[in-house]
C-alpha cells in the first residue's frame, strides 16, 4: 500500500438531498396534511424508482481517495464525465471542469463489488412470491437463467447499494447439484435489462450438505452428488461433439440444459462451486482436473485453510464464506480469519453478502470485510478484495473495481473508515449518476 500526500484543507460532505431509500418511504406519507397524500405518493414513486437519476459532470473530492489498487491519494479528486472516470489525481493538480457538481467526503473508494449474493432473486419479505433463488423440482438445472428471475427493484438491492455496493454478482443459490445461472448487475435500474452488465456470469453448483436431499430423493450422499455433476458435464460434452458434426447436428433435439454447460466446458463461463468442507473442496478441485479448461471458483470454502497448497496450485479463487455466518453443520469449523489465511497463502479471494434461508435474507459484504480486517487481514487488502480483486475474479475489472481513467463512474463516499461499523456511506455514484446520498436506508 502506498500513500501519496498533498497539502489540502480538511473536507466535509457537501451534497444535495436525494430521495430516501425504500425502508424510509413511509415517512413521506405521514408528514403534512392528509390532503397532500396523493401528491406526495406520486412524488415518492417518481423519485424512488431506481435508475431515474441522470449522468452529470461530477467532481468527487476526498481527504483519502482509495484507488482500489492499493494506492491512496490524500487528498484526491475524481472527475466523472458522461458516466466514465475522466481524471484522477490531487485536486490542485487537476483541471476541474467549470460548473461541475462537487461532492466531498472523508473517504472515497471505488464502488464496492459484492462477489456472491442471491439478492434480486431472494427478496426481503421471505415469502414464496419473492423467493426465486432456488428451484427444487430437479437436482440438475443449469438452464435456469438468473436473467429471467432478477428483480432490479427488490428492496434488498436498494439496501446493499446504500452501503456503497454498486456491482452485484447474484443468481441461483446453493441447494441443488446445479441450481442455475448467475448474472452481474449494477445496483440501479428499473429493469434487469437496465441493470445487467453480464447476463451469464457463472453456472452455480453445490457440493456437500446444500446439495443433499432427504428420504429417497436424489442425491442423498456426496458420492451421488458428484456422480450427477460429472454426468451432466459428460453429457453436455457429448452434445457439443454432435453439434460440431453438421450431419448429426441436423438430427439433434435441442437441449437448453446441455447448451448452458457448453460455455462452462469451454472455459468461457466459470463453474461456481459452493463447497464448505475440505472433502467437498477437494472434489471441486478434482473436477477441474478431470475436465480440461474448466474454470472453477470456490464459493464459501469454510475449511479452505486445510487445503491451501492444493487451492493455490490449482489457481482457483475463493469467494470466502460470510465471516458472520452461523457456525453449524458444514460451516461448524469456519474461521473469521479465513480471509487473512488466504491472503497469506497468496490465494485470490473476494467477499460476499451470501445468502440466508431466513431473515436477514442477505448480509453486507462491507461488514464482512470489516470483520476480516479485525481478524488479521490488512485493511487495504480487505478494501481491495471488495473492489479490484472481486472484479478480477468475476472478469469485469476492465469496467469496475478501481478508480482509473476510462472505467465506469462508480464511486462510494464515506464519513470515516468504511471498514469501521460506526462509519456511514454518505453518497453512492453509479455510471456517473448520484443514486444515494446522506446514507439513508439503514
Amino acid at each position: 500500500m502506498s500513500r501519496q500526500q498533498t497539502e489540502s484543507p480538511s473536507f466535509v460532505l457537501e451534497t444535495s438531498p436525494m430521495p430516501r431509500l425504500p425502508f424510509q418511504r413511509h415517512r413521506l406519507f405521514f408528514s403534512g396534511a392528509a390532503a397532500l397524500a396523493p401528491l406526495l405518493a406520486l412524488l415518492a414513486l417518481l423519485l424512488l424508482v431506481p435508475g431515474t437519476a441522470t449522468a452529470e459532470t461530477l467532481v468527487v473530492i476526498g481527504d483519502d481517495v482509495h484507488l482500489g489498487t492499493g494506492d491512496i491519494l490524500s487528498p484526491g479528486a475524481v472527475v466523472i464525465l458522461d458516466g466514465k472516470i475522466a481524471a484522477v489525481g490531487a485536486p490542485d493538480a487537476l483541471e476541474l471542469p467549470a460548473g461541475a457538481r462537487t461532492l466531498r467526503a472523508a473517504v472515497v473508494t471505488p464502488g464496492l463489488v459484492d462477489a456472491r449474493s442471491v439478492a434480486g432473486l431472494g427478496g426481503y419479505l421471505n415469502q414464496s412470491q419473492d423467493q426465486d433463488q432456488l428451484e427444487r423440482s430437479e437436482a440438475v438445472q443449469p438452464e435456469l437463467r438468473a436473467l429471467d428471475a432478477y428483480d432490479a427493484r427488490e428492496t434488498l438491492v436498494d439496501w446493499l447499494r446504500s452501503y456503497g455496493i454498486t456491482t452485484l454478482h447474484t443468481g441461483h443459490g446453493p441447494g441443488a447439484v446445479i441450481s442455475g445461472q448467475t448474472l452481474i448487475a449494477k445496483t440501479h435500474g428499473r429493469t434487469v435489462d437496465d441493470a445487467v452488465i453480464v447476463p451469464v456470469a457463472t453456472v452455480a453448483a453445490s457440493l456437500g450438505d446444500n446439495a443433499l436431499r432427504e428420504g429417497k430423493e436424489s442425491p442423498g450422499t456426496r458420492g451421488k452428488t458428484m456422480a450427477l455433476l460429472r454426468q451432466a458435464l459428460h453429457e453436455a460434452q457429448a452434445y457439443g461433439e454432435k453439434l460440431a458434426d453438421e450431419e448429426r447436428a441436423a438430427k439433434l433435439e435441442r437441449s437448453l440444459r446441455h447448451e448452458a454447460l457448453l460455455p462452462v466446458l469451454a472455459g468461457e463461463v466459470p463453474l461456481l462451486v459452493h463447497a464448505q468442507r475440505h472433502q467437498d473442496i477437494a472434489s471441486a478441485l478434482r473436477l477441474a482436473r478431470e475436465f480440461d479448461g474448466l474454470r472453477v471458483i470456490l464459493d464459501g470454502a469454510a475449511e479452505s485453510y486445510l487445503l491451501l497448497d492444493e487451492i493455490r496450485e490449482a489457481g482457483v479463487p475463493v469467494i470466502v464464506h460470510p465471516t458472520m455466518a452461523r457456525p453449524i453443520a458444514e460451516t461448524q469449523h469456519l474461521s473469521m480469519a479465513t480471509a487473512a489465511t488466504l491472503a497469506e497463502a497468496g490465494i485470490p479471494f473476494a467477499f460476499q453478502s451470501g445468502f440466508e434461508s431466513y431473515v436477514p435474507k442477505t448480509r453486507v459484504a462491507l461488514f464482512e470485510a470489516g470483520v476480516a480486517a479485525g481478524r488479521g487481514l490488512d485493511s487495504e487488502h480487505a478494501l481491495r478484495a471488495l473492489t479490484l480483486d472481486a472484479a478480477k475474479i468475476l472478469g469485469i475489472d476492465d469496467r469496475v473495481g478501481s478508480l482509473e481513467v476510462g472505467k465506469d463512474g462508480d464511486v462510494a463516499l464515506y464519513d470515516g473508515d468504511p471498514l469501521e461499523y460506526t462509519s456511514h456511506c454518505v453518497a453512492v455514484i453509479i455510471d456517473g449518476k448520484v443514486v444515494v446520498e446522506e446514507g439513508e436506508g439503514r
